[in-house]
């Protein structure tokens, strides 16, 4: 499949054509991506499921567009095993994946009073890879008029993500300076971006050759090609760094932290017993033997946070990268791509 990588600011070129797979939902049903025991992608399926009532507190929210997340395969895959604990042990208890949305309100429960029939909305629920999806009036806000919705559904997680990693985790001040390494990712190119709004006095970015412009044109001071020198060995250490892609250990990435800096684990390499978890213990030991404070962290949703992106999208100060646009029944294909690693930006779903 061709892809397009745009940022949002400039124009994006045409993409090929792809054939559309359309509904065939009766009345009161729709199209959703389901899943019914943990495994590749392969066990993903397009279901015909009744669409769903909104609670008091919740909103049905049409769906234009999804993104895909590392949550979602490590949840399809159950991997690392700890998921499970909570997702189910044999079989998933929840077959929705999906958790960015942007789209249409249809219909508003009786408790929620700041959105109405036919706002435009996004932000995070659950089960979004369907044509409608149930949110708590909480869980969105309107969509800025001057970007798409897949623009739009690009933004929650990812941007969450970095917004909270680096603020709150890494407790960044303006004249800090900053490293990312993942930069060109779907997390990394809003921590670079969010970086220099926050007032970074530095922000330097990790990533491979062919991604080096990109993350220059996100706002990077400085790009370092992964594939041509070891960042971990040219002597600087800064006060926060946001590492996305989890190619090192964490006791080499101390190696650039500043003596009492913090380094912000978010997510690591895939394994099927501890996985990520492993860097997460790493950093809670290590961080006792030092000055560094060494943290993982899993985002939340936070309504505020979202009215804080929203208002720097507004200002042109943020802007989502999307590297692939796969339609709701190519959702299988959409998630081997994010899981191969290479995913420039965002893998957007449309629907």
């Amino acid at each position: 499949m061709d892809a397009t990588t745009s940022l949002s600011t400039s124009s994006v070129a045409a993409e090929p054509t792809r054939e559309r797979t359309t509904s065939h939902a009766t009345p009161g049903t729709m199209l959703a991506i389901t899943f019914h025991r943990f495994g590749s992608s392969s066990v993903l399926e397009r279901s015909e499921v009744a669409i769903p009532a909104p609670a008091p507190d919740q909103v049905l929210v049409r769906v234009r567009a999804s993104s895909v997340n590392p949550v979602d395969w490590h949840g399809m895959r159950g991997e690392p095993m700890l998921v499970r604990m909570s997702a189910g042990w044999r079989r998933p208890k929840d077959p929705r994946l999906g958790a960015d949305v942007a789209g249409v309100v249809e219909t508003v429960g009786a408790e929620v009073t700041d959105l109405a029939v036919g706002d435009e909305v996004f932000g995070m629920g659950v089960g979004t890879f369907a044509e409608f999806v149930v949110i708590s009036g909480k869980g969105v806000v309107r969509k800025p008029a001057d970007i798409s919705f897949e623009e739009a559904a690009a933004i929650p997680v990812a941007a969450t993500t970095a917004l909270q990693g680096l603020r709150d985790v890494g407790r960044l001040q303006a004249g800090q300076s900053v490293l990312v390494n993942g930069a060109s990712g779907g997390v990394g190119s809003f921590a670079v971006q969010l970086a220099r709004a926050l007032g970074a006095s530095e922000v330097v970015g990790v990533c491979s050759s062919r991604n080096v412009e990109l993350v220059a044109t996100l706002g990077a001071d400085r790009v370092v090609d992964y594939t041509r020198q070891d960042f971990l060995k040219d002597g600087r250490r800064y006060d926060v760094v946001f590492d996305t892609a989890g190619s090192r250990s964490v006791r080499s990435m101390r190696q650039v932290v500043a003596p009492r800096g913090t380094l912000v684990i978010c997510g690591g390499q895939p394994g099927r017993w501890l996985g990520p978890v492993s860097r997460w213990i790493a950093g809670s030991v290590l961080t006792r033997l030092g000055s560094q404070r060494l943290q993982a962290f899993l985002a939340h949703r936070d309504r505020d946070d979202l009215l804080y992106l929203r208002d720097l999208v507004e200002a042109g100060t943020l802007r989502p990268v999307i590297d692939r646009r796969y339609p709701l029944a190519e959702v299988p294909d959409a998630i081997a791509y994010l899981e191969a690693g290479h995913a420039r930006g965002k893998v957007v779903i449309t629907v």
